[in-house]
């Protein structure tokens, strides 16, 4: 089974965050989930994304998500896969440059690598998406462009395989993307 390192933070989509910690953790895996600037035990606040109609998706309180590993002593050399769920959080961990690097980590080991909703935003601010097919919450389709991607303007509950890297548009793609996922794993 596969070590799989999950980036997360602040404000990170509830269902983007619990649903593939879990289900990957239900099938065998070991899912390491860190937040740079906190340790194992703490937790970050999740919101709840959803589409009501509005121009953009509708912000409520989620649940709180217990880390179980610490940002600061993980090596991403020592994982098999990287998960980076969408919501608020990507926006400012795209800022921190050990977070970067552990990206670029994934793309230059040819790792496989999952990313929903927002999480196109660390991918762009990492370089890591230039001639690769890449879905995201349609908001961040000028980031992957920018970022010399292809952007899949796909279905809500699709998902779409670029060579070692998986990417949905929001949680209603679950069964799709963390299918895709596993069968890269």
């Amino acid at each position: 089974m596969a070590k799989i390192l999950m980036i997360t933070g602040d404000f990170t989509e509830d269902y983007e965050t619990m649903v593939p910690f879990q289900t990957l953790l239900a099938c065998g895996h070991t899912v390491d989930a860190v937040c740079p600037g906190k340790a194992a035990g703490d937790t970050v606040p999740t919101a709840i994304h959803d589409f009501e109609g509005d121009q953009t998706y509708s912000e409520k309180p989620g649940h709180r998500f217990a880390l179980n590993a610490t940002f600061d002593a993980i090596d991403p050399a020592s994982y098999d896969a990287l998960v980076i769920p969408g919501g608020r959080a990507p926006e400012y961990l795209r800022l921190n440059e050990a977070v970067l690097a552990a990206v670029r980590h994934f793309f230059e080991a040819g790792k496989p690598v999952a990313a929903i909703c927002h999480g196109a935003q660390l991918l762009a601010a990492a370089g890591v998406l230039q001639g690769r097919t890449c879905s995201a919450y349609p908001a961040c389709a000028p980031e992957v462009t920018l970022a010399g991607g292809r952007y899949a303007d796909i279905e809500v509950t699709g998902a779409v395989t670029d060579g070692n890297l998986v990417t949905a548009p929001a949680w209603p793609a679950h069964p799709a993307w963390l299918s895709q996922f596993m069968a890269i794993l």
